[in-house]
């Protein structure tokens, strides 16, 4: 039956003009082993928390040189690739994520840019920038990187794969079905990141510029800046594979995380987590790191197993509904990679290199007086003694980044805020300041505005009288 099916499909994937014969085989690949079920399931008790060794300490990286010519020896084996693949939909824009303004009129690939040339400059080295887009924010990023053309970096752009997606009641592609426009496709994860950065060319561009690693982060990761004692330790232990991970907070609970597992390092992620062992998955006290997908991979091991066809990552099913049509999407993650490489390790980091911005409620804490903004990099505000930062759950007027920015007349300070829930019609005046836990409520059909220079402490506030 299995064969069946892949021998229809197959057959169908071959009169698809739009996409390359490389693209056809990596899907056609990851179909058969999708089909086969060959998936290893994994065995519960043979799970073991990594020590020390696997997953580093970050305090115990051994810190980087001072001297300016042996840090331009060490970035110059360096290049930064950041996922710009996603689109700025879940906030209510139209584009890739990357250009939505995070600070002080600056957009998330603003600041990566700011932040590589002040690398650059400062220590004469040449760190390039590699945007992987999809084709979603293909066209769309090829013109915003105009802006950057008399910058002192060089920027690569090139796409990953573009897989169709499949009608699952038939198991035939879309596309073959006649829906050939955008939504006909998908962007299979940046598990392909391997695969495309090898069609693409680039990979064997940075290895003729004598790169050896290279830096991949999220587009949306404020914290996710080039960090020298992690290159450094990488490169003097010779580790083909590091994977960033910081410890757990409840928030986390869901992300997948590190462990030994037959002798090796292995990424977890709950999907792969048995039932009966899924809220042990998210107790914080058995597993207390989880995957910050910042990922450091060594350039020519990328092209080892590439080549030999052997970075077979765990299939992730994604079954979506699209225009009342069931379609199935198979996507692999680049953390899964990990067990594949020689000498991996994770690197448990402070949590100031996870700040991913994902909603309105993370922008405003980046846009508050909670972090400064110095050469690109936001750093947090050392008044704040709290390690973690103020939990904020914004209602549904607040979701789209428009009206987020209108409702605020200034981003309120924070810097003392335990937690803040807003729901309801609620507008905020100038110079506010919210300290301890806050909870702002307007009742339904009633606009609630807070007053310029109001300061709210651990209250309760339903309507003016409360103010």
């Amino acid at each position: 039956m299995a064969d069946e099916k892949l021998a229809k499909l197959r057959e169908a994937v071959a009169g698809l003009g739009q996409i390359s014969e490389n693209e056809k085989s990596g899907f056609l690949s990851l179909v058969a082993r999708y089909l086969s079920g060959d998936e290893e399931l994994i065995e519960w008790a043979k799970i073991h928390t990594p020590t020390d060794e696997v997953v580093v300490p970050y305090d115990a990286l051994e810190s980087s040189p001072e001297d300016i010519e042996a840090t331009k020896k060490l970035l110059d084996k360096l290049a930064v690739l950041k996922l710009n693949g996603g689109l700025g939909t879940t906030m209510g824009c139209t584009g890739p994520k990357s250009v939505i303004e995070v600070r002080n009129g600056f957009t998330f690939l603003d600041l990566i840019v700011i932040q590589i040339e002040s690398l650059n400059k400062k220590y004469g080295s040449n760190v390039p920038l590699l945007l992987m887009n999809s084709f979603n924010t293909h066209e769309d990023t090829l013109k915003i990187v105009e802006k950057y053309a008399n910058s002192s970096i060089e920027i690569h752009t090139f796409n990953q794969s573009q897989y169709p997606r499949v009608v699952a009641d038939e198991f035939l592609p879309w596309p073959s079905k006649g829906k050939t426009d955008k939504d006909g496709w998908y962007p299979p994860g940046h598990g392909d990141i391997f695969p495309s950065l090898m069609n693409s060319g680039k990979l064997d561009l940075l290895l003729s510029q004598g790169k050896e690693y290279v830096f991949i982060a999220n587009s949306d990761n404020l914290g996710a800046i080039v960090d020298m004692k992690i290159l450094n330790h990488l490169i003097h232990k010779q580790n083909e594979y590091c994977m960033e991970v910081t410890p757990k907070t409840l928030a986390d609970v869901k992300g997948g995380t590190l462990i030994s597992y037959e002798g090796r390092v292995q990424l977890l992620e709950i999907a792969q987590v048995p039932d009966a062992h899924v809220n042990e998955f998210k107790s914080i006290e058995k597993f207390k790191i989880f995957n910050t997908n910042n990922l450091w991979v060594n350039l020519k091991a990328i092209k080892r197993l590439v080549e030999a066809d052997a970075l077979k990552m765990e299939i992730i099913p994604n079954p979506k509904e699209v225009e009342g049509v069931k379609v199935l999407q198979l996507e692999t993650a680049a953390g899964a990679a990990i067990r594949f490489f020689d000498h991996a390790i994770g690197i448990n980091v402070p949590r100031s290199r996870f700040l991913p911005v994902k909603a309105t409620s993370d922008l405003q804490l980046v846009q508050s007086d909670l972090y400064t903004l110095v050469d690109g990099f936001v750093t947090r505000n050392s008044v704040r003694t709290n390690p973690s930062n103020p939990s904020i759950e914004l209602g549904p007027e607040f979701k789209k980044v428009g009206s987020f920015l209108s409702r605020f007349k200034s981003i309120p300070s924070i810097v003392e805020l335990d937690s803040l829930k807003v729901s309801g019609d609620v507008w905020f005046g100038f110079g506010i300041v919210l300290k301890g836990q806050v909870t702002i409520t307007a009742k339904p059909g009633v606009k609630l505005e807070i007053p310029d220079g109001t300061v709210i402490e651990n209250k309760d506030i339903n309507g003016p009288d409360d103010l």
